[in-house]
């Protein structure tokens, strides 16, 4: 199922009190101009078919189409809108265009895809180094803290339980999947995508030694399938959250199961948890504490440790130099997706472990192949539940946003720019060390 089959390129009413920013193109003439100017150049490289209105130009690397070739569509059907669009708010701008139907096409991940492997290098150097001056920064209200994580979390989490229960698989885990081999997950169906996911929280529980008696701290509860499995072992669970409504399905699951005596789910922030625990498991959350509190993130889980204690995350990365050259960067994915996330490389996690904690990484498995499997099947599903979406209440606009989402996720695991890790933390099993 394409793009096409949601959107039908047809026109888009985008309603001006629910998308302000999206009903229409800000941006003066000087700026559009510039905006075209780079965008033509960007594109050349890029194997993309750019069609316009009146005419259509095929390029590949070289300039035109390789024999047999055929290039992913982008369908250009507002060209003044786009170039006003990304000459005020950058790739903001981009994805603004999508959801207003300035731009379209019938291969969302093929188009996306080389732009994901091209990201360093779009945009050129010198012009880079002027992003801060003319594109919106991060609000202050969306910075990770204490007072501000939950209307954060809330945002994206608390959409709807239904929403999100129209396209994820029966265990309601909303990560990336481990279909066990690369190959494996490069032909995986949805039949297949529900037992990948029991398989993925059961390498995290093995890797945390969770069993019989275990004491166990889980950081985001997502809709509670790994306190189920955990709780199926034997362990004593107490899961964080700062959705309500992951909170209340959660608990409405765990009651159901019959382990509402052995799991404790709170509406708690991370930082703010007591008592002691054997292991700790987190999987994709990480992304949402924000670069800033990554040492109180470790530093909690060394705090919450005992002694000898494990800890399994689960955390999607990106290459360490566009870390640090997008750090300070307000994305469309912050803006309408996930505000106040940050994602940070392998090498920053290894040293923030290494320089602010007494933990020990003692094993990494990366997986990005079956995280845009994972991407796939979703986006699929979501597509396939349109009129399900609309019933909710969700309008044609938020489906593009959301299809837009997953398959620029999905782009960004296929280009190799994104990956996903599983990481096992030790603690020593005598006291000491920072923290």
């Amino acid at each position: 199922m394409t793009i096409n089959d949601c959107c039908n390129h047809a026109e888009v009413r985008v309603d001006p009190a629910r998308w302000p920013d999206v009903a229409a193109p800000r941006g003066g003439r000087l700026r559009a101009l510039a905006a075209a100017r780079l965008f033509a150049t960007a594109t050349r490289r890029l194997p993309v078919s750019i069609e316009y209105p009146r005419a259509r130009r095929d390029r590949t690397r070289s300039g035109s189409p390789r024999s047999g070739e055929v290039l992913p569509r982008m369908i250009i059907r507002d060209p003044q809108a786009l170039y006003q669009r990304i000459g005020s708010d950058g790739l903001i701008g981009f994805g603004e265009a999508f959801m207003a139907g300035d731009w379209t096409t019938d291969d969302l991940v093929g188009v996306l895809t080389p732009f994901a492997e091209r990201v360093a290098d779009l945009v050129p150097a010198p012009l880079q180094k002027l992003r801060s001056l003319v594109l919106p920064g991060h609000p202050d209200g969306e910075r990770n803290t204490v007072a501000n994580t939950r209307s954060n979390i809330a945002r994206h989490y608390d959409l709807s339980n239904d929403l999100f229960g129209a396209f994820l698989d029966e265990t309601l885990s909303y990560s990336s999947a481990y279909f066990g081999t690369d190959a494996a997950a490069d032909t995986a169906t949805w039949g297949d995508l529900a037992d990948a996911q029991r398989a993925k929280i059961d390498r995290l529980l093995d890797q945390a030694e969770v069993g019989p008696g275990t004491r166990l701290l889980e950081i985001g509860t997502g809709w509670g399938e790994l306190c189920l499995r955990a709780a199926e072992r034997g362990a004593r669970v107490r899961s964080l959250t700062l959705s309500s409504e992951q909170r209340d399905l959660a608990r409405t699951r765990i009651a159901a199961a019959g382990y509402a005596e052995q799991v404790r789910v709170d509406l708690l922030d991370y930082r703010l948890v007591d008592g002691e625990y054997d292991a700790v498991v987190s999987v994709e959350m990480l992304e949402a504490v924000g670069r800033e509190y990554w040492p109180e993130y470790f530093q909690t889980v060394q705090r919450v440790l005992a002694p000898g204690g494990k800890a399994a995350i689960q955390v999607i990365t990106m290459p360490h130099d566009r870390m640090l050259a997008s750090g300070s960067t307000y994305t469309w994915v912050h803006k309408y997706i996930f505000p106040g996330g940050q994602l940070p490389s392998i090498e920053a996690l290894r040293d923030v472990v290494a320089t602010e904690t007494d933990l020990t990484m003692t094993d990494e498995l990366a997986m990005g192949r079956h995280y845009a499997r994972t991407l796939r099947l979703w986006r699929e599903r979501f597509l396939a539940q349109s009129v399900t979406i609309g019933r909710l209440g969700f309008d044609a606009v938020f489906e593009r946003m959301w299809t837009f989402y997953l398959a620029y996720s999905e782009a960004g695991f296929r280009s190799g720019y994104l990956d996903v890790y599983q990481l096992r933390l030790d603690k020593p099993a005598t006291r000491g060390g920072p923290g």
